[in-house]
């Protein structure tokens, strides 16, 4: 079965959708010098060359499509081998913002600027972008990490200190003036995730490369607009639904997050999913530690484990909400080769982990796909990425449309506790104690000294919507 027009990628070759065609010089796009533009792999990320300042400083930036700051190490660090040097670049202007991202691992803190950047293999030009130069940092540059900074593509409400801060993506569409969607391709399935760090990968700055997928292009709607949200409506494992309420699936959100490592899902989905792989798996006996992420499994180098896991398989609502495609992950993808031991050992991780606050499509995922961020249309499309094969074999598919009437018509909660609500929430507090505390200090006749004056440290600091579990 295809799927219907309206959910299919839009003609690339001169069609009615306004993206430039790859192979047009005056064009400030050309598609095909973006691909294989990044390097990396899914343990510590995929990372773009970018040139900032003048003269330029070349860096190696993470691609992270679940944060919306750019930032990059301003002072030498221990952990990077590079840094931009804001004193060397005569375009730099800082604005005398300070900024802080924190993470449920590792923060950062820095000060917001402009600069101009070009990209090597990106889009022609140089423009003027937003820049948080890191100053302090503990827990984000790890060891053995080859990037500088992050790359956050998400949406402005993400943006630090506030959504008044243009992202990169958004200054790029405005002065470049190209179509509104990225795409992204991460070519590291079945490669040690911790490796040479020199997988490839390719990021599409303003349009889709047809190169760079197989088959068709199925589209999902994106539910909000702050990560990449998106609804899922069921799970199965090696064909069979895990049979859970859809409302657990986005608990509390569903996201695409090309900055997490694993496919992170909510404790009640990730134990049926574990009892469903252990279930269905030809492993008798099997260490819990291994499905916890504390212990590895090992195999002899001449076998391939893969065999003896089923495939994982999400259900996405379809732009058509009476349907739906699912995209399907082999075992090769989330039993993940991390460490080998003397000449005759292969060692593995479990590719999905437990999260307290979300459904996270990550890299694991992620590097089955070729995945589309079309902002202009709202929707999220995925498609088969050709580079997703191991030992000349695929190990992932789409297929679809299926029916929906077997869930709910919203598998999404109509509450949405995001950063804006709480920011009003916790300041609608403060106003009201305030105001109590005015109105006793009034009758208690104390002295205006005592009033109570606000401190940064009385500033609610909300970590509901900072990018998390991006490093397992």
């Amino acid at each position: 079965l295809r799927p219907a027009s309206s959910s299919r990628q839009p003609d690339l070759r001169g069609g009615a959708d306004g993206l430039a065609l790859a192979s047009d010089p005056g064009s400030t796009l050309n598609l095909l010098a973006m691909v294989e533009n990044l390097q990396g792999d899914s343990g510590r990320g995929y990372y773009l060359e970018m040139l900032i300042g003048t003269p330029p400083q070349a860096l190696n930036i993470l691609v992270d499509t679940g944060s919306s700051n750019f930032a990059v190490a301003g002072v030498p660090d221990p952990d990077v081998t590079s840094y931009f040097n804001t004193e060397l670049s005569s375009t730099y202007k800082s604005q005398g913002i300070d900024v802080t991202v924190k993470y449920s691992q590792g923060s950062w803190t820095g000060v917001l600027g402009t600069d101009v950047i070009t990209i090597p293999k990106g889009i022609y030009g140089s423009y003027t972008i937003n820049i948080a130069t890191i100053l302090e940092s503990e827990n984000f540059f790890l060891p053995g990490v080859k990037w500088h900074g992050i790359l956050g593509l998400a949406y402005d409400a993400l943006a630090k200190p506030s959504s008044s801060v243009e992202t990169f993506f958004d200054s790029l569409v405005r002065q470049a003036k190209i179509p509104n969607i990225f795409s992204l391709q991460m070519c590291g399935a079945g490669l040690p995730v911790s490796g040479s760090g020199t997988n490839g990968g390719s990021l599409v700055l303003g349009g889709i490369e047809p190169s760079l997928y197989k088959g068709d292009i199925w589209y999902t709607p994106i539910k909000e607009e702050w990560y990449y949200q998106v609804e899922i409506l069921k799970l199965e494992v090696g064909g069979q639904n895990l049979e859970l309420d859809c409302r657990e699936y986005n608990a509390d959100k569903a996201i695409v997050d090309s900055g997490t490592t694993l496919l992170r899902l909510p404790q009640k989905v990730f134990s049926a999913v574990v009892q469903a792989i252990a279930r269905t798996s030809l492993i008798q006996e099997f260490s819990s530690g291994f499905w916890t992420g504390s212990q590895l499994a090992c195999w002899d180098k001449t076998e391939r484990p893969w065999s003896l896991f089923p495939k994982l398989s999400i259900y996405l609502r379809d732009e058509n909400s009476s349907r739906s495609f699912r995209i399907s992950i082999l075992p090769q993808l989330y039993i993940q080769p991390i460490l080998g031991i003397g000449e005759t050992l292969q060692c593995y991780r479990f590719g999905i982990s437990s999260s307290t606050n979300a459904l996270v499509i990550g890299a694991t995922v992620m590097e089955g796909f070729y995945v589309i961020f079309d902002r202009a249309q709202r929707r999220v499309g995925f498609a088969v990425s050709p580079c997703a094969e191991v030992d000349g074999s695929p190990v992932s598919e789409i297929e679809g449309p299926f029916t929906t009437a077997d869930v709910a018509s919203n598998c999404v909660s109509s509450v949405s506790f995001h950063e804006p609500v709480l920011w009003i929430a916790s300041y609608a507090l403060m106003s009201l104690c305030g105001i109590i505390l005015l109105i006793l200090i009034i009758l208690l006749l104390i002295p205006p000294r005592c009033q109570h004056r606000y401190t940064d440290n009385d500033v609610v600091n909300d970590e509901s919507s900072l990018v998390r579990h991006r490093w397992k």
